[in-house]
């Protein structure tokens, strides 16, 4: 079983490829059956049984008894193709899982599964997915797509073109040679994820073997997770040795197709990496929620540098800004992210460095304005890991008052897991908020370092000045992203 050091290991490095865009996933049957969908031995069961055949016996060749049905049948495919879609059709929800890695900035998703598990999961996500799953898919582009889903074995609403028979897959390097070019292409330039995948099937193979005769040493490294052989589900002890081994022999030889394995005792395992995963890639994000009409005791030119310097250094540590543009704050925000923008890459306006989302302020007939922006913050903050909280006052009436926006967004930063990060030293709403996390600094923000929760500390002294302040807050973010 793998240690919490190299599942740590393996976010740190999927997490580093997702910076880079370089991440893809392949997701085999073993992620489609967590979802309530049958594997191939359970699909092909009621034809092994009608042909008379053991399907534990056949367990190793289950392309060769889909082969057997169809000669047997005359070379019919119906009832193979009825299996499918009786099998694949369920509005079935999709795992934890689907959901995380469609959230995920992953742009290309390959799997062998028939179902539309994946698709629907980035649909759900906001996002627009291009499904390739015949020759004639390769030569059009869905617009404004967000990614692209290769079905490399087929989809469940197009059950006779499914490859499901042993000449299905001898026939696959003539009828679908797209499928072969482009994961040849993927295999050598993106970082592959494997997930629910066993590795036996016969283009993976033949795709993964043209790779390594033709990069040798050179190949880029992929990753993948597999449950270790349990000793539940073997006959006996001796069975149990015997497959624990050969699995082990199968592991180092997929490290000569350049594949590296994490091995894992139960599935669940997957999910907390996953979750991990996604926690990691948005701490990488910050959000700067402030409002002000008043910076009393501080004075406005002061407060709008701090800010600007504040924005500045996250952008310098290679963090994200998010911001709302919030009253007397969100301008210095844009200006100190756009100052170092310009400064690390010339002329360019790198978009994925700062996401700016300002708030409506017109609400229509068919629009209740509170409802929208409180839509709105829970979209902004879904893009983040790190809240960051400045001043929050506004103006009612003659009276200056605590931000009650301020206040929501805390609320749903804290349900979404953020990590928090009033800065209490500019009063108002955000000393009101600094009091409550520092009060149970655990329950808001988890386990973390007494380094951490000095610097915190210091986020909540109105003696400090500014450049204080903005040196324990980029300590206690430099921390938590390590």
């Amino acid at each position: 079983m793998a240690s919490q050091a190299q599942k740590d290991q393996l976010v740190r490095a999927l997490s580093e490829e997702l910076q880079e865009e370089n991440l893809a996933v392949f997701l085999g049957a073993g992620m489609s059956v967590a979802a309530g969908f049958v594997n191939w031995a359970e699909l092909l069961k009621p034809i092994a049984e009608e042909l008379e055949l053991d399907i534990e016996k056949e367990q190793a060749d289950l392309v060769s008894l889909a082969q057997f049905y169809y000669n047997q049948k005359g070379k019919n495919r119906s009832k193979l193709n009825q299996l499918l879609v009786t099998n694949f059709c369920g509005k079935t929800e999709a795992t934890a899982n689907h959901q995380i890695l469609a959230r995920l900035p992953i742009t290309t998703y390959w799997t062998t599964n028939y179902d539309k598990l994946i698709e629907r999961s980035l649909e759900n996500a906001g996002k627009i997915p291009d499904v390739k799953f015949t020759k004639a898919h390769h030569l059009k582009t869905t617009p404004r797509r967000d990614a692209i889903v290769y079905k490399m074995h087929g989809d469940v609403e197009h059950p006779n073109e499914a490859v499901l028979t042993r000449l299905d897959y001898e026939k696959y390097h003539v009828e679908k040679q797209p499928f072969i070019n482009a994961l040849t292409g993927d295999i050598t330039s993106k970082t592959f994820l494997f997930l629910g995948f066993s590795f036996s099937d016969p283009n993976i193979d033949y795709i993964l073997s043209r790779v390594r005769i033709a990069y040798d040493e050179n190949q880029r490294m992929h990753r993948c997770i597999l449950r270790t052989v349990q000793l539940k589900d073997c006959k006996d002890q001796a069975d149990f040795e015997y497959r624990k081994r050969k699995q082990e022999y199968f592991v180092q030889d997929l490290l000569g197709y350049g594949i590296q394995s994490l091995m894992i005792d139960e599935y669940h395992e997957i999910t907390e990496i996953l979750e991990n995963l996604e926690k990691q890639y948005r701490r990488d994000t910050v959000f700067i929620s402030g409002a002000a009409h008043s910076y009393d005791p501080r004075t406005e030119e002061e407060t709008h540098q701090f800010v600007a310097n504040l924005s500045k250094a996250i952008i310098k540590e290679n963090f994200r800004v998010v911001s709302g543009f919030g009253l007397g704050i969100g301008s210095a925000v844009i200006t100190g992210a756009l100052e170092q923008i310009y400064m690390a890459y010339g002329e360019t306006i790198r978009s994925e460095r700062l996401i700016l989302r300002p708030f409506p302020q017109q609400a229509t007939k068919s629009t209740n304005l509170a409802k929208l922006w409180t839509d709105y913050r829970k979209d902004i903050l879904s893009f983040s890991g790190v809240a960051i909280f400045i001043f929050g006052n506004k103006l009612d009436g003659d009276d200056i008052v605590l931000s009650n926006g301020m206040r929501e967004e805390f609320e749903i930063a804290k349900e979404k897991g953020l990590f928090l990060l009033p800065i209490g030293a500019t009063g108002f709403m955000a000393k009101e908020l600094w009091d409550e996390v520092i009060d149970d600094f655990e329950t808001h923000n988890g386990q973390t370092s007494q380094a951490i929760k000095d610097c915190f500390a210091k986020l909540g002294d109105d003696t400090k000045p500014f450049n204080e302040i903005l040196s324990a807050l980029m300590r206690i973010l430099n921390e938590i992203n390590k």
